[in-house]
């Protein structure tokens, strides 16, 4: 069985271990301070050991398809070169870094963000196909707007070249893997899912689409390694009858891994953009904060349509409770069919769960929001024995500010509290001499 601290391989680079920063939101932009930003944002996990460091959702393209405030873009070569400045600092600490390519499409901001629709009244969302009825339905309520432009197989291609040509400069900024997101509901996952895609061109089967920006990446950035989220819509309500199945999901990451994808992160979700994809507990507290409301009204529409959206939040909390672990199965059964790396994440929070998962349902455990309450999480797990557990709480406040603009931070001050108390304990030090020592002995045992 792999242990947490011996290195692995995603195609040709060799991650010095299992633990990685799996994508989150860091709200950096593209303003001069974006690439410090992104530094502050992303260093710690890897000064204090995570193997591999996975830069948020980033977008291919200067408009639209921004899913959240804030989000970066790689659109343009001159600033994407800046970002050689990021991925030195993670390579000065012995860590990889990947990012992650993305494009909203139906889940842009401009669908679901008043304040932006009204300032950038020109947009249309990207779609696969016309939204979905219920979809419309959805959109009668004054919550959503959908003034979609369904891509012709042409541009379908040229978006498939966006993707690669943003690869491209970025693999010459430094990044040592492409990281796609092809889950939580952005358009490639759009192009996977039979809820959204209606094509009848080759796109229909919304694998090719995966298959023709692999192709792109290969033709202008050569071995880079490659990897991509595949969802399973598994907790899509039951009105929904159009989805993927867990078993499509396995199917379409054994077929991913043959056409040459270097490694794969299966998740499950809903159809929508909802709280399946995060879990936990109702974040009152963020709702509630007045640092917010304004904010919040903006995205909405109003402090009533504000409150309702919370109301929703709250339904979805009680529908998506917190479950460890809870891509833990998916990820078994695909790791049985394929024999490219598999990462898992979603819900992981202890040492010794990790080491239970390692071997057996993946070859790489990621984690997400406990960074932000804890950016050097990684020393103390790495260091820590088997009863060592992140102080996240899974309590979701600090994901909600987010649509009001706000950075990714943990605002619970209990956790907090904790993650103070073990910072003037020396937890998040570490004597990197011994992890360096063995990962070279585990290289020489492989």
């Amino acid at each position: 069985m792999p242990r947490l601290e011996s290195p692995f391989q995603i195609g040709g680079v060799t991650v010095p271990n299992r633990l990685y920063r799996s994508p989150l939101l860091e709200c950096a932009g593209n303003g001069s301070d974006a690439v410090d930003c992104l530094i502050s944002e992303l260093e710690p996990a890897a000064e204090a050991g995570a193997g591999l460091i996975c830069q948020g959702a980033t977008l291919v393209r200067g408009e639209g398809g921004c899913a959240a405030p804030g989000m970066t873009r790689v659109h343009d070569r001159a600033f994407v070169s800046e970002l050689s400045r990021l991925t030195d600092a993670i390579h000065d600490h012995g860590g990889k870094i990947a990012v992650q390519l993305e494009h909203g499409g139906l889940r842009s901001m401009e669908t679901w963000h008043a304040g932006y629709r009204r300032a950038n009244p020109e947009l249309e969302q990207l779609a696969v196909s016309s939204p979905p009825r219920l979809l419309r339905a959805m959109a009668a309520t004054g919550f959503l707007d959908y003034d979609a432009h369904v891509l012709t197989t042409d541009e379908v291609y040229e978006l498939a070249a966006d993707f690669g040509r943003s690869a491209a400069w970025c693999a010459d900024a430094g990044y040592d893997v492409i990281h796609l997101a092809g889950a939580n509901m952005g358009l490639i996952h759009q192009f996977l899912s039979p809820f959204y895609n209606r094509r009848n061109d080759e796109f229909g089967d919304g694998v090719r689409f995966l298959e023709v920006i692999l192709d792109e990446i290969r033709s202008r950035a050569g071995d880079v390694p490659v990897m991509t989220k595949v969802p399973a819509e598994t907790a899509a309500p039951p009105v929904v009858r159009r989805h993927l199945s867990a078993d499509e999901a396995v199917g379409i990451c054994a077929r991913l891994a043959d056409y040459g994808y270097d490694a794969l992160v299966p998740v499950e979700g809903s159809v929508f953009w909802d709280a399946s994809i995060v879990k936990g507990q109702f974040p009152k507290r963020a709702w509630t904060d007045d640092r917010y409301q304004s904010g919040y009204a903006e995205a909405f529409g109003g402090q009533l349509r504000a409150r309702l959206v919370a109301v929703g939040n709250w339904i979805e909390s009680k529908v998506y409770d917190f479950e460890p672990a809870w891509n833990a199965d998916l990820c078994r059964r695909v790791r049985r069919v394929v024999e490219v790396p598999v990462l898992c994440e979603g819900g992981i929070r202890g040492r010794d769960e990790m080491d239970r998962l390692l071997g057996d349902a993946c070859d790489a455990v990621g984690l997400g929001r406990p960074f932000y309450a804890e950016p050097r999480l990684p020393a103390r797990v790495l260091d820590g024995d088997r009863e060592t557990r992140v102080v996240c709480e899974s309590c979701n406040n600090c994901a909600v500010p987010q649509a009001a603009g706000a950075n990714g931070v943990c605002r619970t001050p209990a956790v907090l509290q904790e993650a103070g108390r073990l910072r003037k304990a020396g937890a998040y030090e570490r004597d990197t001499s011994e992890s360096v020592d063995l990962a070279a002995s585990d290289v020489d045992r492989s």
